[in-house]
Formats: structure tokens, sequence, C-alpha cells
């Protein structure tokens, strides 16, 4: 064999060698831009992991807005409540636990539903029947963004209500989940005040 084809030989060898070692085109290409580019891959995961970070964050920062918002700040939905969407806006449903905790610092107009009368929580501001609620607008607070929490016996008036007082532009509104049904099933009492 001359020495011609010897390295000949030889550098189709090499050239296969090299060919099955060598990354694909597209990883090469990669590589160059990444050793051309005034940042390293290295920098630009690092940007890119900074991007998601910030992403994160805005998304916990748009929910805790959320929540003080709703009045939240508790320990998810038992503590803070069920949020109901109506066709006219949304309103809170409450277990009749947080509605005691709300009771200790009230800062909402305490509304009684109930059509007829059986009794009510004690702190309530006023009793309107759920039917009523349009023709007595005068006695609900004039501000539409006042908080407002209405609740009946078992929770189907109040909801009736709490859609009527969206359909009236109220948008802070409330509701006692189960009503007074629930509010007795917890242990506490209802009191009887001459209301009509």
């Amino acid at each position: 064999m001359s020495s011609k084809q010897s390295n000949r030989n030889r550098s189709s060898a090499q050239k296969a060698t090299a060919a099955r070692t060598a990354p694909p085109a597209r990883n090469r290409d990669l590589d160059r831009l990444n050793r051309s580019s005034p940042t390293s891959g290295g920098a630009s995961r690092n940007r890119l992991l900074l991007a998601l970070g910030g992403v994160a964050l805005a998304l916990v920062a748009v929910v805790a807005v959320w929540a003080i918002a709703t009045g939240g700040g508790g320990a998810g939905a038992a503590s803070t409540g069920t949020v109901v969407q109506g066709k006219s806006g949304t309103w809170t449903n409450v277990s009749a636990d947080r509605l005691a905790t709300m009771l200790k610092a009230k800062d909402f107009t305490f509304v009684n539903v109930k059509t007829p009368y059986i009794g009510e929580i004690d702190g309530t501001d006023l009793y309107i029947p759920y039917t009523d609620l349009q023709a007595r607008a005068a006695e609900l607070p004039s501000a539409k963004t006042a908080k407002i929490l209405v609740y009946c016996r078992s929770g189907a008036e109040s909801a009736i209500a709490a859609q009527t007082l969206l359909d009236m532009g109220y948008t802070n509104v409330w509701n006692l989940d189960g009503g007074m049904n629930a509010w007795t099933a917890s242990g506490r009492q209802l009191v009887q005040k001459s209301r009509t």
C-alpha cells in the first residue's frame, strides 16, 4: 500500500471518528452561538430563572391582593368564605364560625332577611324580609361599597337577598351559609326581638 493510500485511509478513518463523536449540527450551531454571544449559556439560564421567579412573585402578589380585597387573610376558604358568582357580581358565603369571629370586630350591616320572622342572631342591625329589600332600600347603607351580611333560616332566602343586593348595585355582599340552622348547629343561640 502506498503512503498516499495509507494517508487517505487514515484521513477517512479520522473523519469517520470525528463524525461519530461530534455533536449534531444543531448542537454545534447552538454551541457556536453561545460562544459568540456576549452572554454565556449559564447567564441565559440565570436570566430565564430570574424571569420565572418574577412571574411567580407577581402571581403571589395577585393572590395576596385578592385575599385582602375579599376580606381574607385567614387559612383558606373555610376561614374567609366561599365566593359565589351571581348574575351581576359575586357575594361571599361565610360559615357560622367565621361570622362569630366577624361579629367581634363588626364592620358590616347585619341584615336578617327571613320571612316570617322567627328570631335572629344577636348583633343584627336590620330585619328586612328578602322580598322587601328593594322597597325598603332607604334603610340600607347609601354607599354601594358598604359591607352587608345577610342571613335567613337555611341560606336559601338570603342567597336570593344577596343577588337582589347585587342587582341594586351593592358590591360587598356576604351571606351566612346555612343560615340560622348552621348558627344553632354550631352551639350558638338565637334571640327574640319585637320586629315587624
